[in-house]
């Protein structure tokens, strides 16, 4: 793990990098905030994990993270200081700093903090963060719950001629730069919890572990703002380049929600049929449409505009499902 140690003292600067050399990090320094965001500017994905001292000439520690994390939101973050007051600790906290540590400390500290805020970082890659707020505050169940939820279903149209156009290499870079990236974090602005990635399926869910009383709409609005992303990154595409295009589907019912899985592998989701019809509309939507289920229609109808588009038979649904195509929102 290549990681970078910022403090303006050079004995503490070549301290820190001999002790954690000895538990296997590539240790960088820079003694000054400007150098360290430099440095990161210059390599963004190249260091995992940035140490910082709070008090410093110029730049303080807390400005220093700040910035780099505008670089690279995913890199681990700790804020080093002897000034532990509680108003720093806040400000830290509030700025989305990974971790916490004062001076003194023992080098068994230090590394038992930096593998503890790089757990943590890494474990809110995998699930949402409402899932991961719910996990730490106190008295949150994640238990099996049984919730209403609006699950949606996001697909790339002609996935599979697009892998065989294209290389291993330049297929994943359109997948994790153009889709997944993009889709997730619209996901997210939403307030919905990002569930999962199958193949080049999206799933995201409102109402589950957070409900609201809008989920239905947030869930719309979500695949409207999914599409106009997709639009405005087709368009900056030369010709040549491959575009790509999706389809939606959203269904509004009862769910499970909670944590599913074996001793092995466990992952907080939801089941039950509004799953499924979900699934089933994203996989009837042609490119550009977003079908959504008759009780997700009847909970925004005043705030969409909709096409009827009749019972429909799903595979796999015992029952004829009404189906509407969202044309856009009301007022747009």
């Amino acid at each position: 793990m290549n990681l970078l140690v910022v403090d303006d003292e050079e004995g503490v600067r070549r301290s820190l990098k001999k002790a954690l050399e000895r538990d296997g990090y590539h240790v960088l320094l820079a003694e000054d905030g400007t150098r360290a965001i430099g440095m990161v500017g210059d390599n963004p994905h190249g260091i995992e994990t940035v140490m910082s001292d709070y008090k410093m000439p110029g730049i303080d520690g807390l400005e220093t993270l700040i910035e780099i994390g505008k670089i690279n939101p995913e890199m681990t973050r700790i804020i080093l200081t002897g000034y532990a007051t509680m108003e720093s600790a806040i400000e830290s906290v509030n700025a989305g700093i990974d971790g916490f540590i004062t001076k003194p400390f023992s080098n068994i500290e230090l590394k038992a903090k930096i593998r503890e805020c790089t757990l943590r970082k890494r474990l809110k890659q995998f699930v949402s963060e409402q899932v991961f707020s719910a996990m730490w505050k106190e008295g949150a169940s994640l238990g099996l719950q049984k919730r209403r939820a609006t699950i949606l279903f996001s697909d790339i149209r002609g996935f599979t001629a697009l892998s065989e156009e294209l290389s291993v290499e330049e297929l994943c870079e359109v997948l994790n730069v153009r889709y997944f990236s993009p889709m997730d974090a619209i996901i997210c602005r939403h307030n919905g919890t990002l569930d999962k990635h199958v193949g080049d399926s999206i799933m995201g869910v409102f109402g589950a572990p957070l409900t609201f009383a809008d989920d239905a709409l947030r869930a719309v609005m979500c695949a409207a703002g999914m599409m106009e992303e997709i639009e405005r990154i087709n368009s900056t595409l030369p010709e040549t380049e491959r575009r790509i295009a999706i389809g939606i589907g959203i269904s509004t019912g009862e769910v499970m929600a909670g944590i599913f899985g074996s001793s092995r592998k466990k992952e907080y989701t939801v089941m039950g049929p509004a799953v499924n019809v979900a699934a089933r509309l994203e996989g009837l939507a042609q490119a550009g449409q977003i079908l959504v289920c008759g009780d997700t229609y009847r909970a925004v109808e005043g705030q969409v505009q909709a096409e009827d588009m009749g019972p429909v038979a799903l595979k796999g649904i015992d029952r004829k499902i009404g189906v509407y195509n969202i044309r856009g929102l009301k007022g747009e």
